[in-house]
């Protein structure tokens, strides 16, 4: 092993190792009741929020994924990112009221109370299915190889590439599972926020760092190039041709980002331990803010490589960890091998504690007496070793299925995303739907989808986020006629347990507007009237940017002038 290489593994277990040591300091003694566990005591602040968030959802996939889309063609495919901030907007103000006044644990828990077990059931199903079949193992295989390709493992280990997939599997394996097993919620939340800061800084550095080398030594002189050549490469209003056409974002994507944001229980979780409305509040929105940064942090340096690289590598994946490889300081190496793999085994681990806490509170505890809350957190994690070790098997045999699985993978989404979402929305916002339209919702979307996507998928040529906005009336429009047909005998009234301060963020308000200025002005920004022209920023693009900026100024006047007020 030459000296680079020990160094590099040197320091990335002790960064590593100072992660999990201050994670034990916060975790220590919290873990043993039902809350404390699955919930951290429902005593989270919006800085662990927020980091939690951000790391549950960004991995070292979209780190190679996001930026090969914009190597190969254009930025068109931020629209995942950068319109999820919508969708914690609606989280923030919408649905984290109600799951908080509820003190509810999980989302099939607030179905049972507004609809019946039989619904529990059926959500808890298709969650489970979704993440020990599908979603677990293809976080672990995806993040393995993501290592593996950034680190060239089997080069270094001298082994061949599926003996070195197989031990990087279990080795990021076992040190998720160490925080979902041993920690719960909190260890998950805790060291989710450590690693969240390294990704900030290295996703910062990485592109100042591209831009400094497109420029030969000057910072300035390689914007210019990255806005002057080829700036059809940093337009994100994608043509139906491109990755993510611009009109999905008005169709399904909307409702493809509520159910990730505001219904997933393996994002959700997180919110609902805060230890308070406000600070859920100011932790959702953060994630929001952190998300329109992704499109600088992960598909810039994507552009940066096209300049730098030109279209010469056999796959668009191979672009950003060139990238890294050839900008990365030596000396940092090991550093960023930590934050990788926190990235990767955050996703990892959230995905495992969520299974748990499903299994132990919505298919083993309501089929027990009264069972002890040391009862309760020692079968979670009996639940967290198996799946885990699960995932072990799974997670490499992917390697010899790729394309295929892939496929599934990516549609299996489909499946629950959808149904999710109307049941909850329709349970939230009505009085009389019965438990029957959701059961009708279930039964129908998992047929139609299905043969949508496996039968009539040479028939039906329609993008398929376009089949999610289509489904999703359809089934509103299943539970509102079951509503007038047969509606409930008693209105559905809202649980009002309270068990956290419901009283609002003071600046909740006015920092969603900003929010969403900010996903307008990225789209300003990033299209032919902004850095994607070939003639420069126009006319129209500065009026409606300085528009954006007298609004909220005023808004934010405004809202410090009632807080003075009040």
């Amino acid at each position: 092993m030459d000296g680079s290489l020990l160094f590099t593994l040197v320091s990335c277990a002790a960064v590593m190792a100072v992660i999990a040591w201050v994670s034990w300091l916060k975790t220590r003694g919290t873990v043993e009741t039902r809350d404390g566990y699955f919930l951290a005591g429902r005593g989270l602040t919006a800085g662990f929020i927020a980091g939690s968030l951000l790391l549950t959802n960004l991995s070292a996939e979209q780190l190679i994924g996001l930026n090969g889309s914009a190597y190969g063609h254009n930025m068109s495919s931020m629209a995942w990112e950068v319109t999820a901030a919508i969708a914690t907007v609606a989280m923030a103000f919408v649905f984290l009221p109600k799951y908080l006044a509820g003190a509810f644990t999980t989302l099939p828990e607030f179905l049972a109370e507004r609809f019946d077990p039989t619904v529990r059931r059926m959500s808890v199903l298709l969650f489970m299915l979704g993440y020990g079949l599908v979603t677990i193992p293809s976080v672990l295989y995806s993040g393995s190889l993501a290592v593996m390709k950034f680190f060239d493992v089997p080069t270094l280990t001298g082994l061949t590439t599926f003996p070195a997939l197989l031990i990087t599997s279990i080795t990021i394996g076992l040190i998720g599972a160490a925080y979902a097993v041993f920690g719960g919620l909190r260890a998950v939340a805790v060291s989710d926020t450590l690693n969240g800061i390294g990704l900030l800084i290295f996703g910062s550095l990485i592109p100042v760092l591209g831009l400094i080398a497109l420029g030969d030594g000057s910072f300035t002189e390689g914007l210019a190039r990255l806005t002057t050549d080829h700036p059809d490469k940093l337009n994100a209003i994608g043509s139906a041709t491109d990755p993510t056409p611009f009109g999905t974002i008005f169709t399904g994507m909307i409702f493809a980002n509520l159910f990730y944001w505001c219904t997933n229980q393996y994002v959700i979780q997180r919110t609902l331990g805060a230890a308070s409305f406000a600070q859920g509040q100011k932790g959702v929105l953060a994630s929001g803010f952190f998300k329109i940064m992704v499109p600088f942090m992960m598909m810039i340096p994507g552009v940066i490589a096209f300049h730098l690289y030109g279209a010469g590598f056999a796959s668009i994946d191979e672009a950003y960890p060139q990238l890294v490889s050839d900008l990365l300081p030596a000396y940092l190496g090991g550093v960023f091998l930590a934050v990788l793999l926190g990235a990767v085994f955050s996703s990892f681990n959230s995905l495992l504690n969520s299974a748990a806490t499903l299994f132990t509170l919505d298919i083993y505890a309501p089929s027990r007496k009264s069972p002890s809350d040391t009862h309760l957190v020692n079968v979670a994690k009996a639940a967290s070793v198996v799946i885990a070790l699960f995932s072990f098997i799974v997670a490499p045999l992917l390697y010899f299925a790729e394309e295929g699985l892939w496929q599934v993978v990516r549609v299996f989404t489909g499946f629950y995303n959808i149904p999710t979402v109307v049941i909850v929305i329709m349970g939230l916002f009505t009085a009389r739907v019965p438990a029957l339209g959701a059961k009708l919702v279930i039964v129908f979307h998992v047929v139609t989808y299905g043969l949508l996507r496996f039968v009539f998928n040479d028939m039906v040529t329609l993008h398929f986020i376009h089949q999610y906005a289509i489904l999703f009336v359809i089934e509103v429009g299943i539970m509102l006629a079951a509503g007038y047909f047969a509606p409930r005998a008693e209105a559905y009234i809202p649980a009002s347990r309270h068990e956290v301060d419901m009283t609002p963020w003071r600046y909740a308000r006015p920092a969603a507007f900003t929010l969403l200025s900010g996903v307008v002005a990225l789209y300003l920004l990033f299209s032919p009237l902004g850095a994607a022209s070939a003639e420069g920023f126009s006319t129209t693009f500065a009026v409606l940017m300085s528009a954006l900026g007298v609004a909220n100024i005023a808004v934010w006047a405004m809202a410090a002038q009632k807080s003075a007020l009040s």
